[in-house]
């Protein structure tokens, strides 16, 4: 089981700011399309480029990063600033 949070428009979007699920092992981009497969509002938000940062138990990754059971991930949207 992983934890999952979710940060900013994805949070506001998907309506839910963490959820955990089962895993049965894999990388950020197994994990991505496993909950883009979910549809509708799901792949919408989860949509390639929606998606600016992967964070897994609190360090920065890049989306080949393993995601080891009990895990907390983090999906972070891209921010604009000014």
């Amino acid at each position: 089981m992983i934890t999952i949070l979710y940060f900013g428009v994805l949070k506001q979007k998907l309506q839910t700011s963490q959820e955990q699920i089962e895993w049965r092992g894999g990388n950020g981009r197994d994990l991505l399309a496993l909950l883009h497969a979910r549809g509708g509002d799901w792949a919408q938000a989860l949509a390639v480029g929606n998606i600016f940062r992967l964070v897994v138990d609190k360090k920065v990754s890049t989306w080949e990063t393993d995601i080891p059971d009990g895990a907390e991930v983090g999906l972070l949207p891209p921010v604009t600033g000014g």
